[in-house]
């Protein structure tokens, strides 16, 4: 096999939850051109519709399912029906998070209901997704978790997002080391300043911001839906078959400062 064969994922089915836009349609996507069949999962069933049309464009096939991951149960479902009409399972990208009121606070002013929305919504969310994507690999495979930069530093005003996306990356060295004897490799990435409709929401900034913002990086630009594809391609090719347990940044470069 040729190094570039290597990154191939012909053979693979893959879930992406929170795929009917920004980060997930770009991973979603990315799968699909390295050659998976891709199920794409989120609350907005018109939304995981187009992303599911646009793998079907480039030749594979795909499922839309319109859910949303806090219904636990569900998760269980979206697996055992990406087997039933993909035909297997052997990807897991635990994508779905963020702030879901939109809201900014410094920890001590954070309302008990919405530090357990957010535990439940950014790390909760990745338990049971890898729970039920471990159920149905009967021929191992690989589960993703979508982390952050704001996991490795002091993120005020951010707090609990930031704690939750730390956890994240603990319960990813876990899982690689107790579900490798399933043949599982379990990775995560941690994007940096990648402005999607919730990063701007939340940030309350407009785009001539955050160009200004990607230009102070190292890499001198914002990230793309696209550089998380392809880091998510790698882990789950031949090429990072030797790797497990690491979470990756995808950040433009070292920087002082917080991304969300």
């Amino acid at each position: 096999m040729g190094v570039l064969d290597q990154f191939r994922l012909d053979g693979h089915v893959a879930v992406v939850t929170g795929g009917g836009r920004g980060i997930g349609r770009g991973i979603a996507l990315a799968f699909a051109e390295a050659g998976a069949d891709v199920a794409v999962a989120a609350r907005r069933a018109h939304e995981v519709e187009a992303v599911a049309e646009e793998v079907r464009a480039l030749g594979r096939r795909s499922l839309a399912v319109g859910m949303d991951v806090l219904d636990w149960p569900a998760n269980d479902r979206l697996a055992e029906a990406t087997v039933a009409e993909l035909g297997k399972l052997t990807i897991w990208v635990n994508n779905a998070g963020g702030n879901l009121d939109r809201t900014q606070r410094n920890l001590v002013d954070t309302p008990e209901d919405v530090w357990d929305t957010l535990v439940d919504l950014n790390l909760k969310t990745a338990w049971w997704g890898a729970k039920a994507a471990a159920e149905q690999m009967a021929e191992g495979g690989n589960i993703i978790n979508i982390s952050s930069v704001a996991a490795w530093g002091a993120s005020p005003s951010a707090g609990p997002y930031a704690a939750t996306k730390s956890a994240m990356i603990n319960m990813t060295k876990t899982l690689a080391m107790e579900l490798a004897p399933q043949k599982i490799r379990v990775n995560c990435i941690a994007p940096g300043l990648v402005p999607t409709e919730m990063f701007f929401e939340t940030m309350k900034v407009d785009e001539a911001a955050v160009e200004n913002m990607g230009s102070q990086l190292p890499a001198g630009r914002a990230g793309k839906p696209e550089d998380i594809g392809a880091a998510a391609v790698y882990f789950c090719s031949p090429a990072a078959e030797w790797i497990t347990g690491q979470t990756l940044a995808v950040s433009g470069g070292p920087t002082g400062t917080r991304e969300m």
